[in-house]
């Protein structure tokens, strides 16, 4: 599946996800698998920053950085996500838009810090995704990715490409992403891993960490743009 094609089976599918999607999400910020993501990235970015969450969904990882003080601008390829993200939001410091990851509707060096959780996997060219995010990137903004690891059951999306059928998940290894941003303009500064509740941690802490990334359910990064 390629160009308009993509994009548009990629909204149809996260429209009808909406419903589900919302009902999750807040729990998946505030004690789940979301749940250290803020605080990561929070070390990395300053007080007051205007921030970009791209691929925001409903728009609830854009309220929590609303809520500590960030303006910030979420937007989604989805039309549903966007209004439900824009009924939920009270927040002067934030605003939602319809907008594809491979073509930001932002003018350049709009933001010092973006966040992309679980949402470049979704674009048929990543690195289109990745170059649109250094654009719109201050110098030295900070960029926090989610990628989904090996053991992630969402990378099921992309299996039936094995059939032949058309898919829209593109299936990154968190070491495939970590080479490609390196190589295209970004500094790596920190990570962190995302497991199941079934891994013991504790077993993890002497692990290289490919090893580590390999057990992820995700692998959060901190980059800074070059």
């Amino acid at each position: 599946m390629v160009g308009s094609k993509w994009h548009e089976e990629a909204q149809k599918q996260w429209d009808s996800r909406a419903d589900f999607w919302s009902k999750q999400s807040q729990v998946m910020w505030n004690s789940g698998s979301r749940s250290t993501i803020i605080p990561l990235f929070s070390k990395y970015i300053k007080d007051n920053s205007h921030i970009l969450d791209a691929g925001c969904g409903d728009g609830y990882g854009a309220y929590l950085l609303a809520e500590l003080g960030h303006h910030v601008v979420g937007a989604d390829l989805s039309v549903e996500m966007i209004e439900k993200a824009t009924a939920r939001n009270d927040s002067e410091n934030l605003s939602f838009i319809q907008g594809d990851l491979t073509a930001l509707p932002f003018e350049d060096e709009a933001f010092s810090g973006i966040m992309a959780i679980n949402s470049i996997e979704w674009t048929e060219v990543p690195l289109q995704a990745i170059s649109e995010m250094k654009r719109v990137m201050k110098p030295n903004g900070i960029l926090c990715v989610g990628i989904l690891g090996p053991t992630a059951g969402p990378r099921q999306h992309a299996y039936r490409r094995l059939y032949g059928d058309t898919v829209i998940q593109n299936t990154m290894m968190p070491w495939e992403f970590e080479q490609l941003v390196t190589e295209n303009g970004w500094s790596l500064l920190d990570g962190q891993p995302v497991y199941k509740d079934s891994v013991n941690v504790a077993t993890t802490k002497g692990l290289p960490k490919e090893l580590k990334q390999a057990l992820s359910f995700m692998w959060v990064f901190i980059l800074k743009k070059d």
